[in-house]
């Protein structure tokens, strides 16, 4: 079962409404008030009023509770570049598509706060956030092949697109003003280009 569902049955019969999304609010609070080491799975799933049963059920560890979305933005970014004009340059293509697909953000800024607290706090949260950039660069990579782009271009604009992709999170989850994630892409791209173009002549 996947942890977008709606609702679950646990092994006694009672509706748990979602529960993945209370898990993951559960282990942010969790790993905030005693850190992440000293959280057990079992103290996640008593405090989002669900068994160890359900938690598993949803993620693989007390680490993946915090990298569910990651796959809906990893299909989301894929997509977007497979549907882009066959006529835009690969970094076009790769800032439209990080737009689109992170577009869910702006309905989670608090937790997405939460969330960046969370994993600056443990180096192994850490580790696993680069992984996940990581496999995310390597599909842009893949989506851009698809289109035909050339291999070392294809490498290059999915690496520099991920770059964006960080630097405008950051940008967007620590603006109090509450910019809209997509102008924090637009803006940090804009900054890419404008050191990679040219200077004028003299």
């Amino acid at each position: 079962m996947s942890g977008n569902d709606i609702t679950r049955m646990d092994p006694v019969g009672r509706w748990e409404p979602d529960a993945a999304g209370r898990l993951a609010q559960a282990a942010l609070e969790l790993y905030a008030e005693r850190g992440f080491e000293q959280t057990t799975v079992l103290d996640i799933a008593e405090r989002a009023g669900v068994t160890e049963r359900t938690f598993f059920r949803h993620f693989a560890d007390k680490r993946e509770v915090l990298f569910d979305r990651s796959n809906t933005l990893q299909e989301g970014v894929v997509a977007a570049i497979a549907a882009a004009p066959a006529d835009l340059p690969p970094l076009e293509v790769v800032g439209t598509a990080m737009e689109q697909a992170g577009v869910f953000l702006d309905d989670r800024r608090t937790y997405a706060l939460q969330r960046s607290a969370a994993i600056a706090a443990n180096p192994s949260l850490q580790e696993r956030e680069l992984l996940k950039m990581a496999h995310l660069a390597a599909a842009v990579t893949a989506a851009l092949r698809a289109r035909g782009v050339p291999a070392p271009a294809a490498g290059v604009a999915a690496q520099a697109g991920v770059a964006v992709f960080r630097l405008a999170f950051e940008r967007w989850v620590f603006n109090p003003a509450s910019v809209p994630f997509a102008s924090c892409v637009r803006d940090t791209l804009a900054e890419l280009r404008a050191l990679a173009a040219p200077p004028p002549a003299s």
